[in-house]
């Protein structure tokens, strides 16, 4: 490589899913999006239908939730990415109160590339992925036949266990 060449980060494929349950969600979920397109280091590639969502845990009489999933490109590392998701959910008022607890805005790093990744802040896959309708349902609409890494099963196919689930109890 010449001098004058700087070496291109490499671009990974990665899944980020996005929810709100206080306030006027929709409009919450879209300057979200907003956000993530205007970061210089990811593209928006797909963007999943938003879908209502009972809330899952933490404290009852939560409002339901708006939850959906995008599919980006980025150069950023797997920490970086997650350290620009919590900046957005900080500038977009997210305050860290009670665990699972109700919230204006969620972002969630699901998965980056095939990597499988686990550190103190930072766990990819996403530990929750095969028991989450709510995450699977988008990520299903947009990349079907994404693989869990360490599952070796595509978002597909883990969507359908949970139903066929659902159905036998």
């Amino acid at each position: 490589m010449a001098d004058t060449e700087v070496e291109r980060p490499k671009e990974t494929l990665a899944y980020i899913g996005l929810g709100s349950n206080l306030g006027d969600r929709e409009a919450m979920l879209e300057k979200a999006l907003r956000c993530l397109r205007e970061e210089e280091a990811l593209q928006v590639h797909k963007v999943s239908s938003w879908y209502f969502t009972e809330p899952v845990g933490g404290p009852r009489g939560q409002e339901k939730y708006l939850n959906g999933v995008i599919e980006v490109v980025t150069s950023l590392r797997a920490q970086e990415l997650l350290d620009r998701l919590l900046a957005i959910e900080n500038r977009l008022g997210r305050k860290r109160i009670q665990r699972w607890g109700p919230r204006c805005i969620d972002l969630d790093l699901l998965l980056y590339g095939e990597e499988v990744i686990k550190t103190e802040h930072l766990q990819v896959p996403h530990k929750r992925i095969p028991e989450r309708e709510f995450v699977l349902r988008g990520l299903a609409e947009i990349a079907p036949e994404v693989k869990h890494p360490i599952l070796g099963k595509t978002a597909r196919q883990m969507r359908q266990k949970i139903l066929e689930e659902d159905k036998g109890t």
